[in-house]
């Protein structure tokens, strides 16, 4: 059987060659205020690098741009400068504040969309909005700054700059003629009322990698006709920039530091010298000669109300072409077309034009975050030749302990802006959708975090670059088996290498946790962080300030999910190579161990609540469960597998040892939702929960009082909003509330907050549990919906109702305002912003409106997975 998108014309590009993807938006949208770029001694990597120094200031570890583009070393990168005559520099990246800035910790003030994209990159399209009045960076530094943690954000927004449209709408798209043939479109519309002024300035330069090397080559950028540059490069084919404007002005400058932003004499043609041309006026800024490392091409227009104009320009390998604008329109309809054949494709089971639309949004935005990840922790430690070296204290700092890491790679970030790094639970949840449009990215995403140079040598995963020794919740292995299904339910085939080397790495990893993480040895685990931020009393990443130490309901839920989808691989894997059937035994025992540890008495089920929640484990013993009702108490519903019958009887030793499991630990099998007695079909059931039990947890996550909010499950009970937990020790008090929208505390930057809003990953994740359940249990098994009703629902009828709900986040409701848009009417009614989505971070667990990160792709973009969910039966997905 073959997948309807490798008949397209992009499916055949995919499967042809490699080289196809070497050039992509691979460009960070912030690459100042990183852990990369910091070299202070206690880890101020926002002040050490702001974004007042990015525009003089080259990068050692990484490239930023507006619409960036380049290839997948950033060897070469293209990006837009802009000027409306009024700001006071050039519009060459996306402003926003960092961390001490914001009210809500750092966060993006731009308003910019990603529109469509394909997998390999041949089409790339967005759209930047901005204003004709001077960009209000002060204002909305100023005002921020004098808001509270109780106060919401100030956004661009609320500075009233876009009344009346008064922005230039921008348009980029970027198309390829062939690997190595990069074309690209800049149109500008005018918006406004008036006739505006607005600088056009195109931009080609060379990532910096000369000045850390004393001995590195360094690549040029030469005029070679009026509106033509040469691109020579030490590890690129010679190529060729030409810009289809006749006014175009050629500026040439280096992609190095201006050393007087640091007290030093001046040397001439440095990075910020194209601004110094076009914004002060000096001529003598950049180089006479009309070569350097970094390139602009100027182009000044005057637009008239709804009046456009537009920029054609290619960077190629085809030097040697008379005319490189003659097939240009003719690619970029061609590029366009096939972007829509190959959408029809991986749409043919959706009607809705919004679902549609909303799903090529969130695809877009996902292929749009991608970026070029380099960092060598023992480079960045110790410092470059010829520069201030860095101070001792590092050694003993961030990812000392990390010194095998090196990385240069094209991953799936989160949020090019405020999230310019991976996370691996984020990547996780990223490469199952990815799935649906590019399996072949999805697999090398998931294996490049269990890689030698990724991975500690005692196994543990890389969490993210703030601290890599942080703990994720490890969903690789759910990941892994979730890519290798949606392969073969949609093609046919499954890739085994795939799922065996994945699967040879995590049982090295599982075993780092069971070692690391299990401080009592009793299968009850911690974890610390997992992910969740703020949604525990204390701070999870930190010792407590009780003392002891916390048995936590997600890390032991989680590990019980981690075993049960290493047990599932590995029974896949034994179908062709009986090896693999003593491990699946090994992880299915493993299973069991960690039902009963989490259920028994002194486990983390209580009886009286009839929820699951963290123990608190004191010094002297004492045991406290923490009453607070929250996702964690929740996420023991995704450790749940089902198998069918004849598959074990393909694996008899498998069959052999659970049999013997049943007859001789009984403890073990009564704990677990009775997985020996046949359910609907042949098939059998592994899970934490029985039915009464699951009724009973089901019964608070359903309840509108709860947790069930309009547009899905919030991260924490309503309950605490009239019934706030409080937690007293040592004379001191700390007190959780619910939290619909913005954090109120500053845990973990105060940028996040799980206190209430709906997140995406953890929704999605529980209609999948919910859709295995119903594998099992068929129509048969009934619970009352909504609770206290005679009416009923089988738990597929649940899960397409919190799909539902999800989905309507995007969705114009019964007043034609999208809830996910707040009350914007700029977003929800502007000509230029309509129809257009923004896919935050999380969401307001009343009103649905998208809070934090506003371009939070990665997992947010889930809602494209769950679209696709459902329109498909859980038989046509593998869930």
């Amino acid at each position: 059987m073959m997948q309807a998108t490798e008949q397209t014309a992009e499916g055949r590009r995919l499967s042809a060659s490699q080289q196809w993807r070497r050039w992509g938006p691979y460009l960070s949208d912030r690459q100042w205020g990183t852990v990369r770029e910091d070299y202070s001694a206690h880890g101020d990597a926002w002040d050490y690098f702001p974004f007042d120094h990015a525009g003089a200031r080259a990068y050692r570890w990484g490239e930023d741009g507006l619409a960036g583009f380049g290839d997948d070393r950033l060897y070469w990168c293209l990006g837009l400068g802009l000027w409306n005559g009024r700001d006071p520099f050039l519009k060459e990246r996306l402003f926003g504040l960092n961390n001490a800035e914001g009210n809500h910790g750092e966060d993006v003030k731009e308003i910019y969309f990603h529109t469509d994209g394909l997998p390999s990159h041949a089409f790339m399209r967005m759209e930047y909005k901005y204003p004709h009045a001077a960009f209000p960076y002060e204002a909305l530094r100023r005002e921020n700054a004098a808001r509270g943690l109780h106060d919401p954000e100030y956004e661009i927004e609320d500075t009233g700059i876009f009344a009346e449209s008064r922005y230039f709408d921008i348009d980029i798209v970027y198309a390829k003629g062939d690997a190595d043939d990069i074309l690209c479109r800049i149109t500008v519309l005018n918006r406004g009322p008036d006739a505006e002024d607005i600088h056009l300035l195109p931009m080609l330069w060379a990532r910096n990698i000369w000045s850390w090397k004393p001995d590195a080559e360094k690549p040029s950028l030469t005029i070679i006709g009026p509106r033509s540059v040469s691109a020579e490069h030490p590890y690129m084919p010679t190529m060729r920039w030409d810009v289809d404007a006749e006014d175009a002005t050629l500026l040439f400058c280096e992609n190095e530091t201006d050393p007087t932003l640091f007290g030093q004499p001046t040397r001439p043609y440095c990075k910020n010298a194209i601004n110094q041309a076009v914004v002060a006026g000096n001529a003598s800024a950049v180089n006479p000669a009309q070569t350097g490392t970094r390139c602009a091409a100027w182009v000044k227009r005057r637009l008239a109300p709804g009046e456009q104009c537009l920029i054609r320009l290619r960077f190629s390998v085809h030097t040697q072409v008379v005319d490189p604008f003659a097939d240009y329109d003719a690619v970029m309809a061609r590029r366009q077309d096939e972007c829509d054949e190959f959408y029809e494709a991986v749409q043919k089971n959706i009607s809705d034009p919004n679902l549609k639309r909303i799903q090529r949004q969130a695809f877009a935005g996902m292929l749009w975050t991608k970026q070029l990840y380099y960092y060598d922790v023992h480079a960045w430690l110790n410092g470059d030749p010829g520069q201030i070296q860095p101070p001792p204290s590092r050694m003993l700092g961030r990812n000392a302990d990390w010194q095998h890491f090196n990385a240069c790679d094209v991953i799936s970030m989160p949020d090019k802006w405020e999230y310019p790094w991976f996370a691996s639970w984020d990547l996780a949840c990223h490469c199952v959708t990815f799935a649906l449009i590019d399996p072949d990215f999805a697999k090398k995403q998931l294996l490049l975090l269990v890689q030698d140079w990724f991975s500690h040598p005692n196994a543990m995963m890389p969490a993210y670059e703030w601290e890599f020794s942080d703990a994720n919740p490890p969903l690789h292995a759910w990941a892994t088996w979730r890519v290798y299904c949606m392969e073969q339910e949609r093609c046919g085939r499954g890739d085994r290498q795939f799922l065996e080397r994945m699967f040879l790495r995590l049982t090295m990893n599982f075993t780092w946790w069971v070692n690391r993480k299990d401080a009592d040895g009793r299968n009850i685990f911690q974890g610390g962080f997992l992910g969740l931020d703020n949604i525990g009393i204390f701070d999870r990443s930190k010792p407590l300030p009780t003392g002891g130490h916390m048995s936590q309901s997600d890390g032991t839920a989680w590990m019980a999910s981690y075993a049960l989808n290493l047990m599932r691989i590995a029974m896949e894997l034994a179908v062709e190579d009986p090896v693999y059937e003593d491990l699946a035994g090994k992880y299915f025992e493993h299973f069991l161990l960690i039902a009963r540890a989490a259920s028994q008495e002194n486990g983390l089920w209580d009886e009286q609540d009839q929820f699951f929640y963290d123990v608190l484990v004191l010094p002297d013993g004492q045991r406290m469960p923490l009453r607070i009702r929250s996702l964690v108490g929740l996420i023991p519903l995704l450790a749940v597998a089902t198998w069918e019958s004849e598959t074990v009887e393909h694996l008899p030793d498998f069959r052999a040892r659970t049999h013997w499991l049943l007859q001789n630990r009984p403890d073990l099998a009564k704990l677990v939702s009775r997985w020996e007695e046949p359910g609907g079909g042949r098939s059998a059931l592994l899970s934490l929960l029985r039915g009464h039990r699951i009724k009973k947890l089901l019964a608070r996550m359903l309840d509108e009082e709860e947790f069930l909010s309009p547009h899905g499950i919030r991260g924490l009970s309503r309950y605490h909003r009239d019934h706030p937990y409080v937690f007293s020790y040592g004379g001191h008090s700390v007190s959780l509330h619910y939290t619909p929208g913005e954090s109120d505390t500053g845990l973990f930057g105060g940028n996040s907050n799980w206190r209430g809003p709906v997140w995406m990953p953890v929704n999605v994740l529980l209609i999948e549990a919910l859709r295995e359940f119903h594998r099992y249990y068929s129509d048969d098994f009934r619970v009352q919906y909504p609770p206290g009703s005679d009416s009923t629902a089988s738990l597929k009828d649940l899960a397409d109702e919190l799909s539902h709900r999800l989905m309507t986040l995007f969705l114009p409701g019964e007043n034609g305002r999208i809830p996910a848009l707040g009350d914007s009417i700029l977003l929800q009614d502007d000509p230029g912003m309509k129809g257009r989505m923004l896919f935050h971070e999380y969401f307001h667990g009343d009103s649905g409106r998208g809070l934090g990160a506003s371009h939070q792709t990665g997992w947010t973009g889930m809602v494209a997975l769950l679209i696709d969910m459902f329109h498909h039966t859980p038989e046509e997905t593998g869930v």
